[in-house]
């Protein structure tokens, strides 16, 4: 199956990096949300993110030009999946949201469209069990900054086809990335690891073992990561880390998950991290 079309549902921080990383690869991309204003928000954040590539000489503006073009924005989903070959929902990471829509996915797409999830923690058989096609649901968990993150977690569920599982590969691979093929699993393998870190980071943060500054410095250092656990959940999002981790929780039972009550804390309050300027750090 040849992929030609492409409409990724959602336009927060993952579903804008998917967007330019395929409008880049030379596909043709409707991208779907709830209100022109989403949509607006979205188009001037990937112009920014392309402007980014186009001052360090990655690209030229004449290619940013291009792959502006080949976004085509929406607040009809039947309008941006109608002839789509391949989506991608990227919508709130909920188990509810995401079936209703792909439900409607389902009802809308060709026969032969491949739905993808960019689900970072709900098992794939259970969002095809929303569709009449769960044989064409499969997992493609892109890490954020999407642009620059070369690795794609792909989940096939017990019922997904090897059809589907190869296509997918192959469209994952045309985008510039590598994959790594996971079973079916809350968190699969990204998610069941990194947030017990962050979150085991936030435990030792309450415990006043060390500042915020100093656990970044050390981890940096002794691990050679580019950013501490700290930097790590601003950057991520505390909110989101916060979510994965509760929803592991409420599927396993694994206290492991439970999140640590600071981060809950920030949450509520609204410190997410770098969206919304205020998380361990302050942004200006």
């Amino acid at each position: 199956m040849e992929i030609k079309k492409v409409c990724i549902v959602g336009t927060g921080v993952m579903g804008n990096g998917i967007t330019q990383v395929c409008a880049q690869a030379g596909y043709e991309t409707s991208v779907v949300d709830l209100s022109d204003a989403l949509l607006k928000r979205a188009l001037e954040n990937i112009k920014k993110s392309l402007s980014k590539f186009v001052e360090k000489g990655k690209i030229t503006q004449d290619k940013m030009d291009e792959t502006i073009g080949r976004i085509k924005p929406t607040t009809d989903i039947k309008d941006g999946a109608k002839d789509a070959d391949f989506v991608i929902e990227a919508v709130f990471e909920r188990s509810d949201v995401k079936k209703g829509v792909l439900k409607q996915l389902d009802e809308i797409s060709p026969s032969n469209t491949i739905l993808a999830s960019n689900t970072s923690t709900i098992p794939i058989s259970l969002l095809g069990s929303a569709t009449k096609r769960p044989d064409k649901v499969i997992g493609t968990h892109f890490m954020n900054p999407v642009p620059l993150m070369r690795g794609v977690e792909i989940i096939k569920s017990v019922v997904t086809s090897e059809e589907t599982l190869n296509t997918s590969l192959d469209f994952i691979h045309s985008l510039g990335k590598e994959t790594a093929v996971v079973k079916d699993s809350p968190g699969f393998v990204t998610n069941r690891l990194m947030p017990l870190v962050l979150n085991e980071a936030a435990k030792m943060y309450e415990e006043g073992l060390s500042t915020v500054e100093d656990a970044d410095k050390i981890v940096r250092l002794s691990f050679n990561w580019p950013m501490g656990p700290f930097q790590l959940l601003d950057l991520i999002g505390i909110d989101t880390i916060c979510d994965i981790l509760e929803a592991i929780y409420i599927e396993t039972g694994w206290e492991r998950y439970k999140p640590a009550p600071v981060i809950r804390r920030m949450r509520e309050v609204g410190w997410t991290g770098r969206k919304t300027k205020k998380g361990f750090y302050e942004y200006k």
